[in-house]
């Protein structure tokens, strides 16, 4: 039997696997540990002296520290109230205007997101933020739910994002340069969703009234508590790309000084302080989880050489780079059917980015090429947060809203998918939208 044909066998079992609700990093430990025995003919030792180095390679690699600093980031910013003030803030503005307060909750989801890097944390957080405030004005429960699930998946789309953290891991690509080049898509992406918020109460006036507009006094002492959110955020990504902080200790001071931001102005007592430590500590130990589960999963697929033998089929093919790019698209909004947002990068990227990377997009050079098409996973990705049957957004807004009918969430979810596409073939047919900073920062 060819490596080709293995491989395949592989992701079915793998596919098999998670049906029936295995944990995606068991799963693909399994199937990995599998395929590497039956690709050394049966042998268990060599297996064995694999294990030896795997765990160390992967963990020893300094850049995977940023990951629970950054997670730490959120919970400060959760625990502490700062979410809160984001919203408030941004509600003084923009909430006396229909549909205005959705609107907060989509501009409060990208402000969290810029200190959080996790899409569920910011949807579970905003969720108990603005969900009162949305009911108290009578917001339609599709629309409240639909807006703060899809808010939520710019949790990862505005850096620091723990996806583009991996991905960056994976392909050796700097991450100061991917969080640079997700801010324009993310900023894209809130505007999209705010104009979706303004097209359906513009459709139909009911499902979202007008809320109070504060004097001016009281705008501007909301504005005041959000300053230091910002500065964290500047601190945090300008370090990175500037090079006077790696990516560690960037997010060392942004955890710190969310930390202090927390206490001071959010309250944050001892019990807050624990509860954020655990959390830190059970949302690394999953990823980590997932990470050691995919790279036994990819060295069992090496030694198959599908990677390989798929990405020269298609260089031969002479398929159109733009088909090949979009069936990938495809087929990672597919794969947002049965798995999550972090799994599907690490199982696909060893895969897909030698794919791309050998395809011609416009005489791209190939580090542009690299950061591009990172972008693009990333928001192909964000999309299966928020699309049935997993859409784990989704489920937990609805679960925050009780007396919203689970299908009403899914209907109201609809409109910023749509928003979703549209910016995804934007970005696909004009890269400057992704690159613009990269290449304006550095010169």
């Amino acid at each position: 039997m060819s490596g080709m044909a293995i491989g395949m066998i592989m992701f079915s079992i793998l596919m098999a696997l998670l049906v029936v609700r295995v944990h995606i990093g068991v799963a693909m430990f399994m199937v990995g540990a599998g395929g590497f025995v039956v690709m050394n003919g049966g042998e268990w030792m060599p297996l064995l002296n694999s294990l030896k180095n795997l765990a160390y390679s992967r963990f020893s690699n300094y850049d995977l520290a940023v990951i629970p600093l950054f997670m730490l980031m959120g919970q400060f910013a959760t625990h502490g109230g700062l979410s809160r003030a984001l919203f408030n803030c941004i509600n003084n503005f923009v909430g006396h205007f229909r549909g205005g307060v959705a609107m907060a909750a989509v501009g409060a989801c990208a402000g969290f997101g810029a200190i959080c890097g996790s899409s569920l944390a910011t949807a579970a957080t905003m969720g108990q933020v603005a969900l009162p405030e949305l009911k108290r004005y009578r917001y339609s429960g599709s629309l409240a739910t639909g807006a703060l699930a899809a808010g939520g998946t710019l949790g990862i789309m505005i850096p620091p994002s723990v996806p583009l953290v991996i991905y960056a891991v994976l392909t050796q690509e700097s991450i100061g340069k991917l969080f640079m080049a997700a801010v324009i898509p993310g900023i894209i992406a809130m505007l999209g969703y705010m104009l979706v918020i303004r097209i359906v109460v513009a459709l139909n006036p009911e499902a979202g009234p007008a809320g109070v507009n504060p004097p001016l006094g009281v705008k501007l002492r909301s504005l005041l508590g959000v300053i230091p959110v910002i500065l964290v955020f500047l601190v945090v990504i300008v370090g990175i790309y500037d090079g006077w902080a790696n990516p560690t200790e960037a997010a060392s001071i942004g955890a710190a000084a969310c930390g202090i931001l927390a206490v001071v102005t959010g309250g944050m007592r001892m019990d807050g302080l624990v509860k954020s430590i655990l959390g830190t500590a059970q949302a690394t130990a999953m990823i980590f989880l997932v990470l050691l589960g995919a790279d036994m999963l990819n060295s069992g697929l090496a030694i198959t050489q599908m990677p390989a033998e798929l990405a020269a089929w298609v260089q031969n093919s002479g398929m159109p780079p733009l088909s090949v790019l979009f069936a990938i698209l495809l087929i990672y909004i597919f794969l947002g059917c049965v798995m999550d947002s972090l799994a599907m990068i690490l199982l696909t990227i060893p895969i897909f980015y030698p794919v791309v990377m050998g395809l011609d997009f416009w005489g791209m050079p190939v580090q542009d090429k690299s950061i591009w098409f990172g972008i693009l996973a990333l928001m192909v990705v964000e999309i299966g947060l928020v699309h049935p049957p997993v859409g784990m957004n989704i489920y937990i807004i609805n679960k925050l809203a009780k007396d919203v009918p689970l299908r009403d969430t899914f209907m109201g979810v609809v409109p910023f998918l749509l928003s979703d596409l549209v910016r995804i073939v934007l970005l696909v047919f004009f890269p400057v939208i992704s690159l613009y900073l990269v290449h304006a920062l550095r010169s």
